[in-house]
């Protein structure tokens, strides 16, 4: 090949790698204002389209061979954000231009143009229109790690503010300035040693009585017990509380949330006689118009359920077991101490710990008639986010490595657990490369392995237990608000 060739296609690359940048940026803009004019939001294959950079939009295009065997045009995905950006009588939603683009790819001959198959998709959310629904006030009690990334979470996803809105935040006070204390805590929520820097502005009133952050003016409240706090005093009235303290576990203790203003409690842990809801499995548990009090079971349980489910419903499962390979958490010591549970005391980053899990028996409390069915251990290692959950099953009729990764698959793109399973084809997957998914779990399909007769999977599933349960928790949150918009996935 000659030198002249050679520049040529130097150059044919830089050009076609700038015009796939100026379309990226154009469905960027397509994106930002749907999001803030209509509230409509544009994801592709759940992946979050708004405040991403042209770069990331063509990295995400090429991501989609992990659901249909191929990178996704980015002209096509422009052309039908262009498309659904003109049809003014589409109301709040949430919509996979991802999905749409593939089903395109595969239907298109049953249709005389693009623009005709998108309506004729969005039909359902053409029907609903602009009926909408009253904004659901929030409060965090605590702002640990998941209490601030649920505070991200809310914040990003506020748009034009007809969800959720965050209102306070409670915490007990460790210092004698109030100032001092919210702007350091504060701080924790504009950077985050694993998901980075927060993408908004944070400012704290001068009696550090309030934060505004990106525009949310939310009251910090200082508070030793629910007891103390009448919310409807901060203009907080039938809101939804978040605890992320894990201090209460109970209905009975997590009642004392129940004070004036608050009409609706989530735990973010394991709870023991409340509805333990995993979104997407067993969502329908939290429409009991009786129950006030839910728990978003834990990240674990949101990792393994779905995946649990899906074989289930293919296969039947006779027995497992479940051994989570889990990040180290804040109740484990840095360095060797006293820890009142065995083996904790241990350095947790310097050492791999094996612990109890009450993942195998939380299942039950989701899949009831797999209880007795499941065992499950754990063991901590010295990384500080992303789990790995490792499901040896024995099924109840044989199957082989094809068919049931292509049910792993199908599961991932169509029907309840689009959000909650992304399915990944890469042999260089490693931990860190789930450190912000938005999913409940990561199906590793490369290390899937079968028994010779068919009657045993071992599957492997990375998790976020930080992010990405805190997305399953936001789900839960819109869910028990009935603040849900038309989605199309």
């Amino acid at each position: 090949m000659s030198i002249v060739n050679q520049n040529e296609k130097i150059e044919l690359a830089l050009k076609d790698w700038r015009e796939k940048e100026k379309n990226a940026l154009e469905l960027s803009k397509i994106v930002g204002d749907l999001r803030f004019d209509r509230s409509i939001e544009l994801v592709i294959f759940r992946k979050d389209l708004y405040d991403v950079r042209p770069s990331q939009i063509i990295s995400d295009h090429l991501f989609a061979k992990n659901y249909i065997d191929k990178p996704l045009d980015l002209d096509l995905s422009l052309e039908i954000a262009r498309i659904i950006f003109k049809m003014n009588e589409l109301g709040p939603s949430r919509i996979d231009i991802g999905k749409l683009a593939s089903e395109w790819e595969t239907q298109q001959k049953h249709f005389d143009s693009l623009d005709h198959f998108i309506k004729d998709r969005l039909q359902s959310g053409l029907q609903i229109g602009n009926v909408g629904f009253e904004p659901k006030d929030v409060v965090l009690y605590g702002f640990g790690r998941i209490g601030r990334l649920v505070a991200r979470r809310l914040i990003s996803s506020t748009g034009s503010g007809e969800q959720l809105r965050l209102k306070a935040i409670v915490v007990r006070a460790g210092m004698k300035n109030q100032f001092e204390e919210v702007h350091k805590r504060l701080a924790l929520l504009e950077s985050d040693s694993i998901h980075g820097s927060f993408p908004g502005a944070i400012e704290v009133s001068p009696d550090g009585t309030e934060a505004i952050i990106n525009g949310n003016r939310i009251h910090m409240i200082f508070a030793a017990s629910p007891a103390e706090i009448n919310y409807e005093d901060y203009g907080i009235h039938d809101a939804l509380l978040i605890d992320n303290t894990g201090m209460f576990d109970t209905r009975e203790k997590l009642s004392a949330h129940l004070r004036p203003g608050i009409s609706e409690i989530i735990l973010t842990a394991p709870g023991k006689d409340i509805p333990n809801i995993v979104v997407g499995v067993n969502t329908q548990e939290a429409d009991n118009p009786n129950e006030t009090i839910f728990c978003a079971a834990s990240c674990t349980t949101n990792a393994i359920v779905p995946i649990i489910q899906v074989i289930d419903q293919a296969f039947g499962i006779e027995k497992g077991h479940l051994e989570t390979v889990h990040a180290y958490t804040s109740d484990q010591n840095l360095l060797d101490n006293f820890h009142r549970k065995p083996r904790r005391g241990r350095g947790a980053p310097i050492n791999m710990v094996i612990t109890s899990t009450g993942a195998a028996s939380a299942v039950a409390k989701v899949l009831p008639h797999l209880k007795g069915k499941l065992t499950g251990n754990a063991v901590r290692v010295p990384v500080p986010n992303v789990s790995l959950a490792i499901l040896n099953l024995t099924l109840e009729k044989s199957s082989n490595l094809e068919d049931i990764l292509a049910k792993l698959r199908h599961a991932s793109l169509y029907g309840d657990l689009v959000e909650q399973l992304q399915y990944s084809t890469s042999n260089e997957y490693v931990s860190s490369n789930a450190v912000g998914t938005t999913c409940a779990s990561v199906v590793d399909a490369p290390s899937t392995i079968v028994s010779a007769d068919g009657k045993t999977v071992t599957i492997y599933a990375w998790y976020d237990n930080e992010f990405g349960y805190t997305c399953q928790v936001v789900r839960l949150a819109k869910h028990v608000a009935k603040v849900r918009r038309y989605t199309y996935y």
